[in-house]
């Protein structure tokens, strides 16, 4: 059989090259991380130690290819209300995590302060780093660091509260 007038070595090489091409696609492709997904909030544990759950917290975020939304409530000891309902697009690669906000609303009775409507549509990223399945970055518009391993996210804040999510969907 002949392959045409080009050298069966020149035919050979180019296999090798389609198969190294094929190898270093797979791995590139497996260091995109993937965090969509619906997430229930399943407890807060404050600073001092104190554990809460619902319905004294409550909250759900949903990350889709490109959006995320969430909504979040908790009350103090006193019954005032602390809650924040927000959406943004968002662009998750292996080294940045960067989100733009849609809107914004926070309602904080806690601390005596007016409704904020954020209607800004601001950009920031920040750093992600991956290790073992971990995906870590902060979340831009938010205080704490998330870090999601398999079917659970946590937000912790340095000095404050830690949240724990579990995937529902």
């Amino acid at each position: 059989m002949k392959l045409g007038h080009l050298p069966m070595r020149f035919w050979i090489l180019q296999a090798i090259l389609a198969g190294m091409a094929l190898v270093l696609a797979r791995g590139v492709l497996a260091q995109v991380p993937n965090i969509e997904g619906t997430y229930k909030l399943t407890s807060r544990t404050l600073p001092d130690g104190r554990m809460q759950r619902p319905p004294e917290v409550m909250g759900l975020t949903t990350f889709t290819k490109t959006h995320r939304s969430i909504n979040i409530m908790w009350k103090d000891a006193g019954g005032k209300h602390f809650s924040l309902s927000s959406v943004s697009t968002y662009n998750l690669t292996g080294t940045e995590y960067g989100e733009t906000l849609l809107f914004r609303i926070i309602s904080d009775q806690i601390g005596g302060k007016e409704i904020v409507y954020d209607l800004s549509g601001k950009t920031q990223s920040s750093p992600v780093k991956m290790e073992g399945g971990r995906i870590q970055f902060k979340l831009p518009f938010e205080a704490p660091v998330v870090i999601f391993d398999r079917d659970k996210m946590t937000a912790a804040t340095a000095g404050g509260p830690v949240a724990v999510w579990e995937r529902v969907q």
